[in-house]
């Protein structure tokens, strides 16, 4: 059989960002705006997390990490207004913040840059818009204005356990320090209102329960508007799981439509009791599984209700749905060399690369950023672009990442990270992940290694 041709390997045009958007004179500053304690930095990580997996290149400038080097553990005193030193102290750390920024900007090093602070004076707005002005920036404020107590209160006790600003310090202490940051920023804030009209911003009330959106100009800046209006930033975990082993992993074919095997059958049924272990007692979850076989057996003791998404079905291998890795590497060498150089954007003859399964997965996202208390059963390629959102793990690394058959796990946005945990069910299943410029070779899964907590402790790039 002749050899698939390369053509299928699909690579982003340089003049682009990866996503089709022309990007040579693309400039915009997402500008923060908010008391402490509404979600800035949580908003600011998922904005830059989720314009990568979309590949436009961005970066967080966190003007709280400039104000650290100088004063690494300020007390509340430091934050206020009557406080010279502090302010003095606080500007500098803006000033160098928004300097790097413009300089990253000028070294034609990204398309959009997020501006992490409170930013809570007009004054401190307009300077910020006179200096991206002179720099050719567009700027987009966005402000998260949250009444919510029991919001801010979740929010008070994540930043105490979190924060770098309180590592070492007592937490009940770090929280009513924080509590007192809180009330200095509240005497000197200023909401955005119509004074400000001129600006381009959304206004986020109360989680996204009311948006207001003034003066969007462009492509990018809609899209990152859009995905905003899809956020919350309520606390909350979602859970992942593979289906479990099926007669295709056994036999070591490519995609396809298989029954599960016997250990598979085996996972399914303990699937609810690793979930309770992880979700808690009573929590109620809402089960997405793909259309094919393998995932809706694997949910089906499952005591939740369940939605099927076509979306969330394996990445298409084309014709070479059904083979063995061996067989795709004796009937196309060249192609299954050059999928090995570039996984993430190669794509199958009449099949589909990893940049399609983003692209399809897109909804999915936006579904999840809006919904909680969700457990995801899945496919391996499919897993990956997820986990890949949820850890910012760079396009050409997702691929290679091994995601272990009979394991779930789950994962917990924060403010400044996702944390991760494995609960293995140590049932035993064949390894279907092939390190880059090896050959696969199936064999049984070695016993995880659990945590302190019970769950295994993830190594995202094992075997990368």
């Amino acid at each position: 059989m002749a050899s698939i041709p390369q053509g299928n390997l699909i690579r982003p045009n340089r003049k682009t960002n990866g996503a089709g958007v022309q990007a040579e004179d693309t400039k915009i500053c997402v500008v923060m705006v908010g008391l402490p304690a509404r979600g800035k930095s949580l908003i600011a990580q998922k904005v830059v997390r989720y314009l990568h997996w979309l590949s436009i290149t961005a970066q967080t400038f966190n003007v709280g990490q400039y104000r650290r080097q100088a004063t690494p553990n300020p007390t509340a005193a430091f934050f206020d207004t009557s406080n010279p030193d502090g302010e003095k102290l606080r500007r500098a750390a803006a000033e160098a913040a928004v300097d790097d920024m413009c300089k990253w900007f000028r070294e034609g090093k990204g398309l959009i840059a997020i501006l992490d602070a409170t930013n809570s004076t007009k004054s401190r707005r307009r300077w910020i818009k006179e200096r991206c002005d002179a720099e050719g920036i567009e700027a987009l404020y966005v402000e998260s204005k949250c009444d919510d107590e029991d919001l801010i209160m979740a929010n008070i006790l994540e930043v105490k356990t979190t924060s770098p600003d309180y590592v070492g310090q007592d937490p009940e202490e770090a929280a009513q320090d924080f509590r007192n940051r809180i009330r200095n920023y509240e005497k000197i804030y200023e909401t955005i209102d119509e004074d400000e009209a001129d600006l381009t911003y959304v206004k986020l009330i109360d989680v996204g329960k009311h948006v207001i959106i003034n003066q969007i100009k462009d492509y990018l800046q809609s899209r990152v508007v859009y995905y905003l209006m899809n956020l919350h930033i309520k606390p909350r975990s979602i859970w992942l799981s593979r289906h479990g082993e099926s007669e295709y992993n056994l036999a070591g074919k490519l995609g396809g439509d298989a029954d599960i095997s016997s250990r598979g059958q085996e996972y399914a049924r303990l699937l609810p009791t690793l979930v309770k272990q992880s979700a808690g007692e009573g929590r109620k979850l809402t089960v997405w599984t793909s259309t094919l076989k393998r995932t809706i057996q694997t949910a089906r003791f499952l005591p939740f209700e369940k939605l099927e998404w076509k979306a969330l079905d394996e990445l298409d291998s084309g014709v070479c749905d059904g083979l063995t890795y061996a067989q795709v590497e004796e009937r196309y060498p060249e192609d299954f060399a050059a999928r090995d150089e570039d996984k993430y954007n190669y794509r199958y003859l009449g099949g589909e690369s990893y940049r399609d399964v983003v692209i399809r997965l897109e909804p999915i996202i936006m579904e999840l950023e809006r919904s909680e208390n969700i457990l995801i059963v899945t496919h391996q390629a499919i897993l990956r672009c997820i986990y890949a959102y949820f850890m910012n793990v760079p396009q050409e690394r997702s691929p290679w990442m091994e995601v272990p058959l009979h394991t779930l796990i789950q994962l917990t946005p924060k403010a400044y990270s996702t944390q991760e945990t494995r609960y293995p069910a140590n049932i035993p299943a064949v390894s279907t992940f092939r390190e880059k410029g090896s050959k696969a070779k199936h064999q049984d899964s070695p016993a995880c290694t659990p945590g302190a907590d019970g769950g295994e402790r993830a190594n995202p790039m094992n075997g990368a």
